[in-house]
């Protein structure tokens, strides 16, 4: 239940809506059952002569009783008769139904229309609280989670979730009015055929409970093998010219069939118990109806005057009025439990900490003015120590290079700078104080990365450069496409700087994608620059292109330049060699060259 109540505080005022919902609802019902209600006098004023012969007097005390109830009514109602005559007596009666009916029909609809105002409330903000949860994670969550799971939970989940709320509302919440009211009119007409009804109800309730319990289970494992074929498929579309390069179709078909297959049994077994709950509660409710028909009868054979005829037959229409809100508030309960199964994932996420996260009361960063520096900096990523003992400084307005073997911990220092992550041992400062102090986006304003692999979105070339800034005027984003050798490409394309470049930049070259996320930072114009390993990938043509346009970005700026290719830094002010986690050698190109150390061999394997 709470679960439920925290899906339902998605909905903006979701108390005062709860309320109104049940207002309509009970209203609704209340319409419904009293045209019911009218049949039972009516049928017995109006065709039974002896009754409607003379108008029976008011009572003479007022008690809230059947008794009383009735006798008020049928004098009103005889008068009637005797007054307009039975034709017209039918007739307005008929009106009046239908009159019921329209209301009650009218409320339901403001009812369905209040609870279908809560659920889209609900999807819309929930959707856009994991979206805001997510994206605040540190580097290292994505690290350890599948991208399928996360995406399957945006979606799956989440629909499990919407039908959750729209069912429970019109079912859990709407059908026990129904069966209260309902309950109410038949203990008014035999007490003791109600207890004898509800004595033999727990029989139902107890088999779907338990048939509700096992669905449970089986939800969570159908939704956590969901996640795991979206992570299949985003994996396998990703990845498709390595599959069809190592001829690995017939592996991914087996890995997804088995997955699938999974999925099918854990979805069979959901069906085969969600499918037998309705016809088995119908069958139940036979056998009920069966016994009541034979205990009730007995009831008004017995001459006893306990039970009356027309009473008998108003009891079987409430109660067979009553056997459909009892399927539909079963049917919603299996459905809440489905959804708060995929509630349950889905808050797992929306109450994740970040790692990295502004303190309070953090420092907003208006100006790099002095110098990065590394004090005794240790990272551990699981049981690995990726950084030990790192002390460097960099100088405002120098290039430093990282240079070193794979897995040497160059890019996680470089991660460090952006508070990606946060060291496990020293610190790292900025002008003197350390990041931790500083307000995260203030921080980041202030850095421009690009990355060996291009980050391009399925938009414009003019949207892409000026990613996640705000009122960037044209002239401005041509400049910096000029600054990174991109403007004589871009005025090529079919729709120059408002052609889409496709899925990731699909559509463009390596060197092209390349460029545009160097005019990106160009146009963030940011005082420090970190470039992680942005040639590599390149062939010669596009990396003279490439490091032209970061010769201009590096310009005047603070630099910390990633690369495996010697001949890209050779100009740096200094050049820092990791080797295990460890600072092993620096200082210029010159320097280093004159040393018999690793990075002299490293320089002579690239020559030869």
């Amino acid at each position: 239940m709470k679960i439920y109540l925290r899906i339902l505080r998605y909905a903006p005022g979701y108390a005062s809506r709860i309320l109104k919902f049940f207002l309509y609802a009970i209203l609704g019902v209340v319409f419904s059952a009293g045209y019911l209600a009218l049949t039972m006098p009516m049928l017995k004023v109006l065709f039974d002569p002896v009754v409607s012969a003379s108008v029976p007097p008011l009572p003479e005390t007022f008690e809230l009783s059947r008794a009383v109830a009735e006798q008020t009514f049928n004098h009103y109602f005889i008068g009637f008769v005797q007054q307009y005559g039975p034709h017209n007596t039918l007739l307005i009666i008929c009106i009046g139904i239908v009159v019921l009916i329209i209301m009650g029909n009218t409320l339901r609809y403001l009812e369905r229309l209040t609870a279908s105002r809560i659920k889209v409330d609900v999807v819309k903000n929930m959707r856009m609280d994991i979206f805001s949860k997510v994206s605040s994670l540190d580097i290292g969550y994505f690290n350890n989670q599948r991208k399928g799971d996360l995406m399957s939970r945006f979606t799956n989940d989440m629909s499990e979730v919407e039908g959750s709320v729209a069912n429970s509302l019109k079912s859990v919440l709407k059908e026990p009015i129904t069966l209260i009211v309902y309950l109410t009119v038949l203990f008014t007409i035999s007490y003791k055929l109600t207890l004898f009804t509800l004595i033999l109800l727990p029989v139902t309730g107890g088999l779907v409970a338990e048939i509700i319990k096992r669905l449970k289970r089986k939800a969570k494992q159908s939704q956590e093998s969901m996640g795991r074929i979206v992570n299949i498929l985003d994996e396998t579309f990703g990845g498709m010219r390595v599959i069809k390069a190592f001829n690995a179709r017939n592996f991914i078909l087996k890995k997804i069939d088995d997955e699938t297959s999974y999925h099918r049994k854990v979805n069979l077994s959901i069906a085969r118990k969600n499918e037998l709950s309705s016809p088995l509660s119908e069958v139940l409710g036979v056998i009920i109806v069966a016994i009541i028909l034979y205990y009730g009868g007995n009831l008004v054979l017995g001459g006893s005057g306990e039970l009356e005829p027309q009473e008998f037959m108003g009891f079987l229409v409430f109660y067979a009025s009553m056997i459909q809100p009892a399927k539909n508030f079963s049917n919603g309960i299996t459905s809440l439990q489905k959804g708060t199964v995929a509630a349950d994932r889905i808050f797992r996420i929306i109450d994740t900490e970040p790692a990295i996260k502004n303190k309070e009361n953090a420092i907003v960063l208006h100006a790099f003015n002095n110098g990065i520096e590394f004090r005794q900096v240790g990272f551990t990523y699981g049981a690995d120590m990726v950084l030990k003992n790192i002390n460097l400084k960099i100088e405002r307005g120098k290039t430093v290079a990282l240079v070193g073997p794979s897995g040497g911990g160059k890019s996680t220092l470089a991660d460090l700078i952006p508070r990606f992550y946060d060291p496990t041992q020293g610190e790292v400062l900025l002008d003197g104080i350390g990041l931790p102090e500083y307000e995260l986006e203030s921080l980041r304003r202030v850095m421009g990365v690009v990355t060996q692999e291009s980050i391009l979105f399925n938009d414009t070339i003019f949207n892409n450069i000026a990613f996640g800034m705000e009122n960037v005027k044209e002239e401005d984003v041509i400049h910096a496409a000029k600054v990174a050798n991109a403007h004589d490409f871009i005025v090529q394309t079919e729709h120059g700087y408002q052609t889409y470049i496709g899925d990731r930049g699909s559509k463009l070259s390596g060197g092209q994608r390349q460029r545009l996320a160097i005019a990106r930072a160009v146009l963030k114009n940011p005082p420090i620059l970190i470039l992680d390993e942005a040639t590599s990938a390149l062939d010669s043509e596009s990396e003279r292109l490439v490091q032209d346009a970061l010769t201009n970005l590096m310009k005047n700026r603070t630099s910390i330049v990633i690369a495996h290719r010697l001949s890209t830094i050779q100009h740096a002010d200094e050049i820092v060699v990791l080797q295990d986690g460890q600072i092993v050698e620096r200082g210029t190109h010159a320097a280093l060259v004159q040393q018999n150390g690793l990075y002299r061999k490293l320089s002579e394997i690239q020559k030869a």
